[in-house]
Order: C-alpha cells, then structure tokens, then sequence
C-alpha cells in the first residue's frame, strides 16, 4: 500500500521543482551516457527508490531530450499487488509518462529461490519490450549506495571472484542497463521523496529477514554502522575499486582471446600455454561473452581438468546452463544443443532464410565470387546431408566424399549433423564452409550469389 505519511493529492507537478544536487546530478549521469532522443525504460515497482527516479527523471526529460517510458512487472505475490499496479499508474499519469504493466507467472518453488526467480522474470519483461517494434536504449532501475554495498557483502559471503564483487556497474552498455543512483544513498532519496511530498509504496516482504539482502539490510548492516557509520559508502566504493580491477582483467581477457578465439571456439594449445590464472580468466570472460553465468571455483577447475588432459579423441561434453562446452581437435566449442532435423527448402530470392535447426542463410549478390548468376540462380534446393555426396569445389583436385571433406576442414561433428547443402537442380552447388562447385563458381568479372551460412 502506499505509503500513509503521503498522499497522491500532495504530489507536486515537477514543472514546480527546484533544482535540486540529485537532479543536477542525474542531469550530468544522463548527458555523459545518453544522445539525444534516446529512449529509456524505468523500472518502476512503486517503492521509494523508483518513484523518486521517476520524478527525477520526468524532471530531467525538461532539460535533455529524450524519452521515457515505464514498466510495472506485476507478480502477484503480495495481496497489495494491484493496489501497488494502481499506484504506479496513477503517478505516471501525473507525470504524463507512459506506463506498460506486466503480470508474470512466478514458479514458486524454482530452484533459484523466490527472490531470483522474481528478478528474472522482471529482466526478462523489461529487455523484451519494445514500443512500436523498437527495443528501449536502455533499461533503468533505481538500485542505490546501500544496495550496492549489500551486493558486494552477499557476494563476498558467497565466496564471489573479482567479477561477482565489482557488483553493479552503473552503466552496462552490453545489457542497456542504466543505474543512476548507485553514488546516492537510501536517506537521501528519501529526504528528497519527503522534501517534495513524493509519495511511494512500502512492500511488506521487504521486512523478512528470511530473504538474504534483507538479513544483510536489517540484520549486519545496522551492527557494521555503529562500528563503522560510513560503512555504506565504503563498501560502495570498495565495489568501485574492483570493478576497475574486474575492467582490467576483461581487457587481458580480450588480448589473448584476439589470438585464440575464432568463430566463438577456443585454441586449446594457446589456452595451455597460459599461465593457469590467466586461462582462468579467459574461460571466465568466454563463458560471460556467451551470456553464461560463472561457474563455481571447483567447477571451472574440473572443466580446465578435462580439456588440459583429456584424450585427443575423447568425447568430451560439459553442460553449462544453455550450452555445452565439447571439444574437437584441439578446439573447445561453446554451442547449443539441439535434435538433428530433416529439411527440404527452397530458395526464391530472399536475402536471409531461416533453416528449422536453428540456422540461417544470408544471400547476396557480389562480383567476382559465390555462384554463378549466369546459369540462373533463381531457384535453389536446400537440404542437409543425407551421406555419401561427393563434392568438387577444386578444379584442380579430384571429386572426394563430402565426409572427407568435412574432416580435412575441421568441421565439428555435431555442425555437420545440422550442414545445409545447396543444390542447383540436381548439382550440389556450395557447401557451406568447403566451397563451390567449381563448374558454378563466378569468374573474376562475373555476378555472384554469396551464400553465408551462420548456425547458432
């Protein structure tokens, strides 16, 4: 419900706002990461810290240009649910921001635990909307000092690297997430929230001490203070220190990945030649690359274990969330994993076509290379492998077995299960990642169909 000390009817037009050091301070936080006319997503629950940002940033929308939109995730969780959806939208109303509310379904006994399952399906929500087809530029939550220094206790009680305790960045390009405030502590959002009769609402999960950042809220935190009264902010900046030093080592990461990663498969002899920290590191940004979340210290040492000192030709197949990590000659993959499935399509000219395992084709037309147009590309067939074709992309070399082939390219078994072939009548015509027929390839001058396949 919301909160009594304040009423909706108190709530001031922000066209009346006084310019105020968190609004100066959003402003600057804005023009240094936004361009113009860029849209963003609040995250808005109702709660004191997003209905201050909502003001601020109604405010601030006066002075730089660009739009705003809000989002309400409704969970149902709490009997005061739909009060607080009212709420939300009422204030949005006032402030002429347009607002999305989104009922999900949340599984109570995920694995995960409540708090994570909520969280998840909130993000989800939030980066899967769009507004006429367009994704946001950036989605904003209004998580504070005083959640960035519980963060990096929860972590470090966790046991967390460098990575888990950098905590939250206050801008994340990769994600287009924003986090404006994390400089601004809790008191002071709520000292500006009583200055301008801000209302909001009070979430009476919040008090149960049964969720762990609620423990470290009322039950650590409070004790560190009269030790430590600027514990918040130490710990906040502490958290800074590291993500410099988490920044650091995602840019060694990427020096060695220049060397070693190709088409998202790592050189296992270069990462052995590292030294093991360093290789640690780099399977830690790899995994990251891939939207992956990190493995336990006991975890990566097993998986390090198994591609340092596995046979060559062992079968080696390590599940990671939505991937699997396999190695094949000396090469470890990170792919989905997926049934092999018949198809039969043809080609009419699109320029993208996509395939039912999950790939995709790209055409376009060239000079110098790909099919010939002149014998009339218009119609392709495109299936995968049945076995036994043969294939000659070399003019110069004779017909061999496509599984030949295959092998001589270092193709992963599991791609060749999912190869599309492309035939020209009953020729088969390119091969993706082998090559051309060599009676259809385009000459120096000549048109050509390019044809790029890219798998998932």
């Amino acid at each position: 419900m919301a909160n009594t000390k304040k009423s909706l009817k108190n709530s001031k037009k922000v066209t009346g706002l006084v310019t105020h050091p968190l609004l100066s301070q959003l402003n600057h936080f804005l023009s240094r990461h936004l361009n113009p006319n860029q849209s963003i997503l609040l995250a808005l629950s109702g709660g004191l810290d997003s209905s201050v940002l909502l003001h601020l940033l109604a405010a601030a929308k006066q002075i730089i240009p660009f739009q705003l939109h809000a989002m309400h995730v409704h969970h149902g969780l709490s009997p005061n649910a739909d009060a607080w959806a009212d709420f939300c939208m009422q204030q949005c109303q006032l402030l002429n921001v347009p607002l999305e509310i989104v009922r999900v379904q949340l599984d109570l006994n995920a694995k995960q635990g409540i708090e994570a399952a909520a969280r998840q399906l909130r993000y989800e929500a939030l980066f899967d909307s769009k507004e006429n087809g367009i994704a946001p530029n950036f989605v904003v939550t209004a998580h504070h000092q005083d959640d960035q220094a519980e963060t990096l206790l929860l972590q470090l009680f966790r046991g967390a690297g460098v990575k888990g305790l950098a905590s939250m960045a206050a801008i994340d390009e990769s994600r287009r997430l924003m986090r404006p405030l994390l400089d601004v502590s809790r008191q002071a959002l709520q000292e500006y929230a009583e200055q301008h009769h801000i209302p909001w609402c009070d979430d009476e999960s919040n008090d149960n001490t049964q969720y762990e950042r609620n423990f470290v809220r009322h039950d650590v935190m409070p004790v560190l203070a009269i030790r430590y009264p600027s514990v918040k902010s130490v710990l906040a900046r502490t958290a800074s220190h590291l993500a410099e030093a988490n920044n650091l080592l995602d840019t060694l990461a990427r020096i060695d990945a220049d060397s070693l990663l190709q088409n998202n498969s790592l050189c296992l002899q270069g990462l052995i030649d590292l030294d093991l920290a360093r290789a640690k590191n780099l399977l830690r940004w790899w995994f990251s690359q891939n939207q992956l979340a990190m493995p336990t210290s006991e975890h990566l040492t097993e998986i390090i274990q198994q591609l340092f000192n596995a046979k060559p030709d062992a079968n080696i197949n390590i599940q990671l969330q939505n991937l699997s990590l396999k190695r094949y000659q000396q090469r470890a993959y990170l792919c989905a994993e997926r049934l092999a499935e018949s198809f039969d399509m043809t080609w009419n000219g699109e320029p993208h076509l996509s395939l039912p395992n999950g790939g995709k084709l790209h055409f376009k037309q060239v000079v110098g290379s790909g099919l010939a147009l002149k014998h009339g590309m218009t119609k392709l067939r495109i299936t995968n492998r049945d076995g036994g074709e043969r294939f000659k992309p070399d003019v110069l070399r004779p017909t061999r077995t496509l599984k030949h082939l295959l092998q001589d390219a270092n193709i992963p078994p599991w791609q060749r299960e999912h190869l599309p072939l492309i035939y020209w009548h009953d020729t088969l015509a390119l091969v993706p990642n082998i090559g051309i027929a060599h009676e259809l390839q385009a000459t120096e001058n000549e048109l050509g169909l390019d044809i790029v396949w890219q798998d998932i």
